[in-house]
């Protein structure tokens, strides 16, 4: 299974966009956003192209293939306009591999070593490998620290930095060898405005 994982696009229709054109050239299976998808807070300035029932649009037209995980600014309202499920994390048992999913303003569940921690929030890319990997794709909207727009492509246990013209500027391997699986399991926990627990094949 290839994965999009990106966060934090704040109601950016220009961004947006062309996150949804990455995920198309990617061919990826499944759109992995890691929260603030149409707020764009009370601490950013206005992102390019500031249209939030745009974003719901574009979006719309992915929302089967979108697991998305809630981000500090979410609020009730939004989770109830975005045409797919938002949760406050999400697990992934892939390739052998274990990732939790999670905006990034909370703690961090129990991870051990190996684990993979995916999240968002600060606007920065991040690659880090101490007791657990921890990552974050940066923001789609609105970098700081003079950092790329972008996202991360995950692909047979590599997980590829990449600006969201697909150029690639880092890129890490999970340690260990494959594990052999039916299927990879994707699970939300929990949903706030629809439960949804799926295999996927």
């Amino acid at each position: 299974m290839k994965l999009l994982i990106a966060s934090d696009i704040h109601g950016s229709a220009k961004y947006c966009r062309m996150l949804a054109e990455a995920f198309a050239r990617e061919g990826a299976d499944k759109l992995v956003l890691l929260g603030d998808i149409l707020y764009h807070g009370p601490r950013n300035d206005l992102p390019e192209e500031y249209a939030p029932k745009e974003v719901i649009s574009i979006l719309s037209e992915l929302a089967d293939k979108i697991i998305c995980v809630r981000g500090n600014c979410e609020a009730e309202i939004d989770t109830e306009v975005l045409p797919f499920s938002v949760c406050e994390n999400a697990y992934l048992f892939i390739d052998g591999i274990n990732i939790a999913l999670a905006h990034g303003h909370k703690a961090p569940p129990a991870l051990g070593k190996g684990d993979v921690y995916i999240t968002g929030h600060t606007h920065v890319p991040l690659k880090s490998e101490e007791e657990y990997i921890h990552l974050n794709p940066g923001s789609v909207s609105l970098p700081k620290e003079d950092s790329a727009h972008s996202y991360i492509l995950y692909d047979t246990r590599k997980f590829i930095f990449k600006n969201l013209e697909g150029e690639q500027y880092d890129c890490l391997t999970a340690p260990g060898s494959a594990i052999p699986v039916s299927a990879p399991v994707i699970r939300r926990n929990p949903v706030l405005h629809r439960k949804v627990v799926r295999r996927y094949r």
